[in-house]
């Protein structure tokens, strides 16, 4: 059912693109919105290879804006010190039975949906998310792609976003790579 409210709609008489409810495709100013919503893929950032912490995934969003949200999504065989040490860091853990894609994805499009963010920031090296950030992206929502690591990098999220941080300790991404892109020691976006 195509209800006419998503981010892309009609054009109103004067050419811009409009929602069915009549209003244009910009977003509505709200003081609760104001920052970044940050949605981490656990089981695709947390492995031993990437060597992430998540203090560094934090900081690389808080360069972003104001954190209005920050989740890690794990599944149900994360272990309880894993846990406690994201809570411990003020994360907010979500727990799902098998793969925590579609959560994530859900979660973070209905953010963006209810215009609860100026900026989307998905820590994750899988292409899947590519969507989400296409959709937050025709609702005028910044987003950021941020990967685990050089090796750890999906060029198709990477590039669907606005901007990009590679969380890498041990080399820097300057030798080599784009102006779009940061290290994890210079947590800033294009």
């Amino acid at each position: 059912m195509d209800r006419g409210d998503g981010p892309e709609g009609e054009t109103t008489a004067d050419g811009e693109a409009g929602r069915s409810d009549g209003t244009t495709g910009e977003r509505a100013t709200d003081a609760n919105t104001d920052g970044v919503a940050l949605f981490v893929d656990g089981p695709n950032v947390l492995r031993e290879e990437f060597d992430v912490d998540l203090d560094d995934v934090r900081l690389a969003a808080e360069a972003e804006g104001p954190l209005v949200t920050t989740r890690l999504y794990l599944d149900e065989h994360a272990t309880p010190g894993l846990i406690q040490a994201a809570e411990a860091r003020g994360f907010e853990v979500v727990i799902t039975s098998g793969d925590v894609d579609v959560k994530l994805a859900v979660d973070a499009a209905r953010f963006a949906a209810e215009n609860r963010m100026d900026t989307l920031a998905i820590a994750s090296r899988d292409t899947d998310f590519k969507p989400v950030v296409e959709t937050a992206n025709g609702y005028g929502i910044r987003t950021l792609a941020i990967a685990p690591g050089e090796f750890g990098r999906s060029d198709a999220l990477r590039n669907a976003a606005n901007g990009s941080v590679t969380l890498d300790s041990d080399e820097s991404d300057a030798a080599g790579s784009d102006d779009d892109e940061t290290d994890a020691g210079s947590p800033s976006t294009r």
